[in-house]
């Protein structure tokens, strides 16, 4: 007759594996956490990108003056600001041109963000009535 003993785990091997797999879940939950706070941290950005678009688009020319305005949109403050551009250019015909700078602040929790834009824009030509000179 054979006798066949059963051998378990010790109890030092259970703390091991239990330890190795207390590390290992830890360090994919901060992984994943880390990746969800990115997706929020792009989305934040892109919406703060689509303001800014939808408020360059409301005008196609900056007037005379200049172009300063500010407010507030979904949590999102906005700034405008233009002053006129400096360009070699001395045509009668060529526009002046202006360089718009548009900053949209937020924050994520307790992090503040700032998102600038720079671009150019034509000034206001006057509008020339029919049959005056």
């Amino acid at each position: 007759m054979t006798s066949t003993t059963q051998r378990g785990f010790s109890l030092l091997e259970l703390l091991v594996a239990f330890s190795i797999l207390a590390l290992s879940l830890g360090v994919l939950y901060k992984a994943s956490g880390g990746n969800v706070r990115n997706l929020q941290e792009n989305e934040l950005h892109q919406r703060a990108a689509v303001l800014a678009e939808s408020l360059l688009s409301l005008r196609d020319t900056v007037p005379p003056g200049g172009w300063q305005d500010s407010g507030t949109s979904a949590g999102y403050a906005w700034r405008i600001r233009s002053s006129p551009y400096p360009t070699p250019v001395s045509s009668l015909t060529a526009p002046k041109l202006h360089q718009v700078l548009m900053t949209i602040d937020w924050s994520s929790g307790s992090t503040p963000h700032q998102l600038e834009l720079v671009t150019l824009l034509p000034e206001q030509q006057p509008i020339e009535l029919a049959g005056k000179p």
